[in-house]
């Protein structure tokens, strides 16, 4: 009897393992410190505007702080975006919606991308620290985006300064607030 005891306390204990092995996606962080953590909540943030390419579409999403800057007037106000303000990119695989197969709607998740205004921390990268998370359906988990990835993303957290240097002028924020 002890020994089917210990048996099954062995299984029930590999099998606790197993469930709290699934990842938490809250754990992940890119080299150079920036964590999904730190944007827990991103899927409630207010929406500021929707991107498309026949590879991907997107949902871009503001927390309060960068509402705020937008509702303030940026990026015509020419003042920079405040520190705290946070950004997130939702990719998908477009797909075709089944009672209008003109329209594109969100398909397979692919990655999440972040940004967030630190001008002490990411002081080197204009202001702004950088994130992206690629997205493994097979496991359910993320983890940091790489050169290999489409598209290519380095994975610290100034990945992805280069590439906004050419909104320098709006402080290196590509998106404007959609009008509603």
């Amino acid at each position: 009897m002890k020994k089917q005891v210990s048996t099954v306390l062995v299984l029930l204990s590999v099998v606790v393992g197993l469930v709290l092995a699934s990842q938490d996606k809250y754990t992940v962080k890119v080299p150079g410190g920036l964590a999904f953590s730190e944007f827990k909540g991103y899927e409630a943030w207010q929406a500021i505007s929707l991107s498309r390419n026949e590879k991907v579409v997107a949902a871009i999403l503001g927390n309060p702080a960068m509402i705020d800057a937008y509702w303030a007037g940026f990026p015509a106000n020419g003042k920079p975006v405040p520190d705290g303000a946070k950004m997130a990119k939702i990719h998908w695989a477009p797909k075709a919606n089944e009672f209008f197969p003109d329209a594109s709607v969100p398909g397979k998740l692919l990655n999440v991308d972040f940004m967030v205004k630190d001008s002490k921390r990411f002081a080197d990268s204009g202001g702004w620290g950088y994130a992206v998370f690629d997205y493994d359906s097979e496991s359910d988990s993320f983890k940091p985006g790489t050169t290999a990835g489409k598209p290519p993303q380095g994975n610290d957290a100034k990945c992805g300064f280069t590439c906004h240097t050419l909104a320098k002028a709006r402080d290196y924020v590509f998106t404007d607030y959609g009008k509603r």
